[in-house]
């Protein structure tokens, strides 16, 4: 029989669950087990896809064109669980599921309630991966206990646990310690207080799993496994690591994380295999230089915004033994007037993706500057299309030069709508999405760094690189290194005298791993080191 944990969250959101569950799985899988990750989340949106990063932070896009929260580039970049669109259930989805089957009579006579139909429809998704080739599942409940939009999934969870039986199943809450400076203490009541509104409904924690800044002693160990009722050797800690999030791992199995929710749901307990994982928090914690890199946007004030770009760039230093120091600026603060005295001294810069005309003609700046100044420039999705206007303006001479997205009358839309795109009128789910194949020129940066003529990337844009402009383009230099086979879309250019300048129109960091980092990205942060190192 499948196994499950359900991963909670309380006290505060923002705790790490999505980093936490990722570690557990990437551990189990370590002791050999098939392993299946998937998220609950409670807002009514159907996906992701129509969310402010401001307020969301990105959306992370699986390989079938699911548009996701971002826990989901946790999963994968610890893990090697297969995700999928339906690896994000949402309220939205829920509802939807249930009133699309009460109209079509499913329900025939009955109440539509949300006990039982909305709870019985979220058990169908907690257990939509179970079978012979799957041992556990892991799924992680967005928000904290408490919110009345969790309500739902924590009495679903409940009546799931109750009906697959006890010993199959594990609730992990996670919670916090707060640090009170002003008297020097580590306070408890908080995870007591979250754990009794877990055990008011009904679900009582298996282990407990406390975040905090400062080690807890015993005795406060002893305190939350009293008043929390849950044994003292299923209390563990989860302290602010020192310098990545790639050490977690190691400290949660450290302190037998993975060998409790063996034992506690009688699974073997075969022996860790964490020796690559040992070597690269080897690398992260003694890197043999450093770099600056620009990530130029336009929501640079929230990190999780751009979380996958920031982590592939991670990946990239660890590829290269250095430590990559990125400086965050603000497209909307930058022109051609103080682009230089802004830029000054980092060793690359990377123009990230995005939506809307805040912050275009700053992000233009910067790419005129790596161009002319022969900084290691990588433009992705919305970067790709910035490094295209640029060179219509100021290399080949086309004046007005722009994309119809910010400019409906540039009298030379380089960048233009998709045609499948032009009577789109929905928001949600309907841009170009999803892994798509790319060819690859030989010759160029991109076969380099990739090894190989066909590649596969994920898309997420509405608007595409205009073939009208592409002869002419190519005659003032500008390299098509990569095209969609199927379509004859223009995927990616480079310029051939500079040491290196991509850009790409799909997004390469929701592909990269610590372990496995993309290729383009490592190539961009080498070039970055050999700038840095006068070579």
């Amino acid at each position: 029989m499948t196994k499950h944990v359900f991963v909670t969250g309380g006290v505060v959101s923002s705790l790490g669950k999505g980093l936490t569950t990722a570690c557990l799985a990437m551990l189990l899988e370590s002791r050999g087990l098939r392993v299946r990750i998937q998220k609950f989340d409670p807002y009514i949106n159907v996906d992701a896809g129509t969310m402010n990063p401001f307020q969301h932070g990105e959306v992370y896009v699986t390989a079938d064109g699911g548009e996701t929260d971002l826990d989901l580039g946790h999963y994968e970049r610890f893990s090697n669980c297969p995700l999928s669109r339906a690896s994000n259930i949402t309220t939205g989805r829920i509802y939807q599921n249930v009133i699309t089957k009460e109209r079509r009579g499913a329900y025939l006579g009955g109440c539509v309630q949300v006990v039982p139909h909305i709870t019985n429809e979220v058990k169908a998704h907690v257990r939509q991966h179970d079978g012979p080739d799957v041992d556990l599942v892991l799924s992680e409940l967005g928000g904290t206990a408490g919110d009345i939009e969790s309500a739902a999934y924590l009495e679903a969870f409940r009546q799931f646990v109750y009906e697959h039986g006890r010993e199959n199943c594990v609730f992990v809450h996670l919670t916090l310690l707060p640090y009170l400076r002003a008297s020097g203490e580590l306070k408890t009541k908080p995870t007591q207080q979250s754990v009794g509104i877990l055990r008011q409904i009904g679900i009582q924690p298996d282990m407990l799993i406390c975040r905090t800044e400062k080690s807890m002693t015993q005795e406060m160990r002893d305190k939350i496994a009293l008043f929390c009722n849950v044994e003292k050797k299923y209390v563990f800690e989860e302290k602010d690591v020192e310098h990545s999030i790639y050490e977690l791992p190691l400290l949660l199995h450290e302190q037998g994380v993975d060998d409790a929710l063996l034992h506690r749901l009688g699974l073997p307990t075969r022996p860790a295999n964490l020796d690559e994982w040992q070597k690269l928090v080897h690398r992260v914690v003694n890197p043999s230089g450093s770099v600056d890199i620009a990530v130029v946007g336009k929501y640079i004030e929230l990190k999780d915004a751009y979380k996958s770009v920031y982590e592939s760039i991670a990946h990239a230093g660890i590829a290269n033994n250095v430590e990559v120091n990125v400086q965050r600026v603000a497209s909307e603060e930058l022109t051609d007037d103080n682009v230089g005295s802004k830029l000054r001294g980092v060793t690359g810069i990377l123009v990230p993706g995005g939506f809307g005309e805040r912050g275009i003609e700053g992000k233009i700046s910067a790419v005129r500057f790596a161009r002319e100044n022969r900084v290691p420039y990588y433009g992705l999705c919305l970067g790709m299309q910035i490094a295209t206007i640029e060179f219509a303006r100021h290399v080949c001479g086309l004046k007005g030069a722009h994309s119809s997205e910010f400019s409906k009358d540039t009298p030379h839309p380089v960048i233009t709508l998709l045609k499948d795109q032009i009577n789109v009128k929905d928001m949600g789910g309907t841009m170009r999405l999803g892994s798509q194949p790319c060819r690859l020129l030989e010759g160029t940066i991109a076969r380099r760094a990739y090894g190989t003529e066909l590649v596969q990337e994920r898309h997420r844009h509405r608007y595409e690189f205009n073939n009208s402009y592409r002869e002419q383009l190519q005659a003032r230099g500008l390299v098509i290194s990569g095209i969609n086979p199927d379509l004859d879309l223009v995927e990616i250019v480079e310029l051939k005298d500079h040491p290196f300048f991509v850009g790409v129109q799909f997004h390469p960091e929701f592909q990269s791993k610590p372990t496995k980092p993309h290729p383009l990205f490592r190539e961009f942060v080498a070039a970055a080191v050999k700038r840095k190192n006068g070579l």
